[in-house]
């Protein structure tokens, strides 16, 4: 079967977008809801972000050259990291929004299909979300999975302005800005959680208990007398692992070269590390972790 690309993923997303901010700022301004008319805005800034992933990913497909030796993984790093930027205008936005409406305003009954577009959004964006994020899982894309995420906030605004617009009908005006404030608040939430992870993988972040788990892995290979120092790295979807192993000091250099190579096979095999470099040291009793 032919093997998913995390492209389709964007696709579907810029697709996606179109169809529904077209059909809810028509719909919207039809129907006199403010709250639909936001949530069309908000989907009309999700096609700039999907577009920016889009881009990420194919840039991040680009071979290897002279000044990127390690290839251009890392755009969609980047990528994500202008996602997270329009996520969090869009969360500030609504909340500015609500503030001004706390404050007072004129008060304008929308009709019952801003409901019905605005539920019907909600389970379509719903399956969007799920579609991405399996393919992210599949991919091990980071800005799929980034745009999974605002799909998922996108189906939560589409919730609250069926309960604003309800609430507006209802006469309960409180429960559009009280809805209101908390999707905003949610929205600035996913912002902040794929900004920290995109920055923490851009700036040489990684995972700890990876590192640790690798570490104990390498050390049961026949011939490890003892790992000194570890170290990993993340480009896109790629890890990079930097380790240094003690050997016995009487091995020679082709007995040594086949105990790296077994390094190299178990990170590749066991954990799809495609880029160890493996540094050889003649083992001392006196060496120290130097990752303790």
């Amino acid at each position: 079967m032919r093997q998913l690309k995390p492209e389709l993923g964007a696709w579907v997303s810029i697709g996606s977008y179109i169809i529904l901010s077209l059909a809810k700022l028509y719909i919207g301004y039809m129907s006199n809801s403010e709250a639909l008319k936001a949530d069309g805005w908000n989907n009309f800034t999700d096609i700039l972000a999907s577009t920016a992933i889009l881009i990420g990913l194919l840039i991040a497909k680009k071979p290897r050259d002279d000044n990127h030796p390690y290839g251009h993984s890392r755009a969609e790093h980047i990528s994500s990291l202008i996602a997270a930027f329009i996520m969090m205008s869009i969360g500030v936005d609504v909340l500015i929004n609500v503030m001004q409406t706390l404050k007072g305003g004129e008060y304008v009954k929308p009709d019952w299909i801003a409901v019905w577009t605005a539920g019907a959004s909600a389970i379509f964006m719903f399956f969007v979300y799920m579609f991405n994020k399996r393919l992210a899982m599949m991919t091990n894309s980071q800005a799929l999975a980034a745009a999974a995420k605002d799909h998922l906030s996108d189906v939560l605004v589409s919730v609250g302005t069926v309960a604003g617009v309800i609430g507006a009908q209802l006469h309960i005006r409180w429960l559009d800005p009280v809805t209101a404030f908390v999707i905003g608040f949610m929205i600035c939430k996913t912002a902040w959680d794929i900004f920290r992870e995109a920055s923490h993988t851009l700036t040489d972040g990684f995972d700890d208990n990876m590192l640790k788990q690798y570490k104990q892995e390498i050390e049961r290979i026949d011939g490890v007398e003892q790992v000194v120092d570890i170290k990993g790295r993340m480009y896109g979807n790629e890890v990079a692992i930097d380790v240094t192993i003690c050997v016995a000091p009487y091995l020679n250099v082709v007995t040594s070269h086949d105990i790296a190579d077994r390094v190299e096979q178990l990170l590749e095999q066991k954990y799809g590390v495609v880029h160890a470099h493996v540094h050889i040291e003649p083992y001392k009793q006196n060496h120290m972790f130097r990752g303790e």
